[in-house]
């Protein structure tokens, strides 16, 4: 127990240090200002050339979205998602140790040229989160969760980061074995992330540019605005890709009948849900625990058998 506790507290440090050097330090390789670089981006375009114009500059819930950009980011692996999941990977490595299995990797890549292994990640962690995407609309207990960034009812690119922290949690514990399976050799995915966070932004912002035939390969706002239609023919929803449209268009899940541009966003009684940052963190638990009443039928029925 010592060892996961040295790790706990050493997680915290080492995160901690990371993030105060990147706000002291800025650089090229500096994600905290890339993030910032990248929504100010995008958010200037939304200002001289935006999708729908009756949309006001600081469009609704603006910065409780820029809060949460931060917080999913940065503030909460300093607040313990870092510590915690060091510890799930040691004690995983353990549990394989008792097997005799040293690691997962099923097939080595560190001798592939270093742009092969970047494209392999992020194809292959696209696809394990288009298919978590999926499952996030499927089963009521994560989309309780899921809830949290469907709360939108006004598009733009800080939406991309309202997320609830449980989704997190979620993503990586299903993409952690299915990479860890792939030997990368390389240590830092810098460009793999920055590359998908300016995709999400641009998914999401106030924004219209023609894709031509890259639509079918790129995710875009035109195509997922309808994701967050308030109004779905389909019940489980549509256009699940996170980075690339192309598992969409592969596996029947695209959907985007005409131009979405004024469709109402959210949810039925969306009007109804949390404002605030701290309720929207606690409703999904309460949403989940929450007991249903029982229909009509069931009522009858248990009557007739305890008569």
């Amino acid at each position: 127990m010592e060892k996961y506790w040295d790790i706990f507290l050493r997680s915290f440090s080492d995160y901690g240090g990371y993030l105060w050097s990147e706000i002291l330090n800025p650089s090229w390789g500096n994600y905290f200002y890339w993030l910032l670089g990248l929504s100010l981006f995008f958010w200037l375009l939304e200002i001289v050339a935006p999708w729908r114009q009756h949309q006001a500059k600081f469009r609704q819930d603006f910065w409780l979205d820029g809060f949460y950009m931060f917080f999913n980011f940065f503030l909460f692996s300093l607040v313990g998602f870092n510590a915690i999941s060091n510890i799930g990977v040691e004690a995983f490595n353990d549990f394989l140790g008792l097997f005799g299995i040293e690691n997962l990797v099923a097939f080595e890549v560190q001798s592939w040229p270093v742009w092969a292994q970047l494209l392999t990640l992020f194809m292959v962690r696209d696809f394990i989160q288009w298919n978590v995407h999926r499952l996030l609309h499927r089963f009521e207990f994560l989309w309780n969760f899921h809830k949290v960034h469907h709360s939108v009812q006004q598009m733009g690119f800080a939406a991309h980061l309202r997320f609830h922290w449980g989704e997190t949690v979620v993503y990586r514990t299903l993409e952690y074995i299915p990479l860890a399976m792939i030997g990368f050799g390389i240590q830092d995915f810098f460009l793999v992330h920055i590359f998908a966070t300016a995709v999400g932004h641009f998914n999401h912002s106030n924004f219209k540019v023609p894709l031509g035939p890259f639509r079918f390969l790129f995710n875009n706002p035109q195509m997922h605005i309808w994701h967050h239609a308030k109004h779905m023919p389909r019940r489980y929803g549509a256009n699940y890709g996170i980075t690339l449209s192309l598992w969409d268009y592969l596996f029947g899940t695209a959907y985007e009948p005409e131009d979405g541009r004024d469709i109402e966003l959210g949810f039925d009684e969306v009007e109804h849900y949390p404002k605030s940052f701290l309720e929207q963190q606690l409703h999904p638990f309460r949403e989940s625990v929450e007991v249903k009443p029982k229909p009509p039928e069931a009522v009858i029925n248990q009557k007739r058998e305890t008569a």
